[in-house]
Protein backbone atom coordinates (compact mmCIF):
# COMPACT_ATOMS: atom_id res chain seq x y z
CA UNK A 1 0.00 0.00 0.00
CA UNK A 2 0.83 3.49 -0.76
CA UNK A 3 1.67 5.78 1.80
CA UNK A 4 -1.41 8.18 0.44
CA UNK A 5 -3.63 4.86 0.71
CA UNK A 6 -3.10 4.49 4.45
CA UNK A 7 -3.25 8.30 5.56
CA UNK A 8 -6.40 8.30 2.96
CA UNK A 9 -7.53 4.63 4.83
CA UNK A 10 -6.82 6.22 8.44
CA UNK A 11 -8.88 9.34 7.53
CA UNK A 12 -11.83 7.51 6.52
CA UNK A 13 -11.75 5.43 9.82
CA UNK A 14 -11.24 8.48 11.83
CA UNK A 15 -14.21 9.68 10.39
CA UNK A 16 -16.26 6.92 11.15
CA UNK A 17 -15.02 6.42 14.48
CA UNK A 18 -16.22 9.92 14.79
CA UNK A 19 -19.76 9.38 13.24
CA UNK A 20 -20.15 6.42 15.74
CA UNK A 21 -19.08 8.27 18.83
CA UNK A 22 -21.99 11.53 17.99
CA UNK A 23 -24.50 8.64 17.51
CA UNK A 24 -23.73 6.63 20.64
CA UNK A 25 -23.74 10.35 22.87
CA UNK A 26 -26.98 11.57 21.53
CA UNK A 27 -28.68 7.46 22.35
CA UNK A 28 -27.07 8.08 25.90
CA UNK A 29 -29.35 9.05 28.82
CA UNK A 30 -29.83 12.62 29.79
CA UNK A 31 -26.66 14.26 31.97
CA UNK A 32 -27.69 15.64 34.81
CA UNK A 33 -27.10 19.12 33.52
CA UNK A 34 -29.52 18.26 30.73
CA UNK A 35 -31.82 16.79 33.40
CA UNK A 36 -31.30 20.24 35.78
CA UNK A 37 -31.99 22.19 32.47
CA UNK A 38 -35.30 20.61 31.52
CA UNK A 39 -36.48 19.02 35.11
CA UNK A 40 -39.30 22.63 35.51
CA UNK A 41 -40.39 22.14 31.88
CA UNK A 42 -40.76 18.32 32.15
CA UNK A 43 -43.18 19.17 35.53
CA UNK A 44 -44.82 21.42 34.00
CA UNK A 45 -45.31 20.76 30.59
CA UNK A 46 -44.95 16.20 30.91
CA UNK A 47 -45.81 15.56 34.30
CA UNK A 48 -47.78 11.71 32.88
CA UNK A 49 -44.23 11.06 31.28
CA UNK A 50 -42.22 11.31 34.17
CA UNK A 51 -40.48 7.94 34.29
CA UNK A 52 -40.33 6.31 30.76
CA UNK A 53 -37.28 8.55 28.30
CA UNK A 54 -39.00 7.53 25.36
CA UNK A 55 -42.20 9.44 26.15
CA UNK A 56 -40.78 12.22 27.55
CA UNK A 57 -38.71 12.81 25.41
CA UNK A 58 -41.55 12.80 22.61
CA UNK A 59 -43.37 15.13 25.27
CA UNK A 60 -40.79 17.64 25.30
CA UNK A 61 -40.22 17.63 21.79
CA UNK A 62 -44.28 18.07 21.06
CA UNK A 63 -43.37 21.11 23.92
CA UNK A 64 -40.71 22.86 22.22
CA UNK A 65 -42.26 25.91 21.87
CA UNK A 66 -43.24 26.31 24.99
CA UNK A 67 -39.80 25.18 26.82
CA UNK A 68 -37.57 27.43 28.54
CA UNK A 69 -34.30 28.78 26.57
CA UNK A 70 -31.58 25.65 28.45
CA UNK A 71 -34.38 22.73 28.26
CA UNK A 72 -34.73 23.63 24.36
CA UNK A 73 -31.45 23.80 23.83
CA UNK A 74 -30.97 20.38 25.20
CA UNK A 75 -33.99 18.86 23.19
CA UNK A 76 -32.43 20.64 20.25
CA UNK A 77 -29.06 19.14 20.35
CA UNK A 78 -30.58 15.45 21.07
CA UNK A 79 -32.24 15.81 17.04
CA UNK A 80 -35.79 17.30 18.39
Amino acid sequence: MSKSMNVKSLSVSLVLLMAGISAASAQAGPTMQEKMACRSDAEALCAEHIGPPQEMNACLRENKAKLSVPCRKVVEARGG
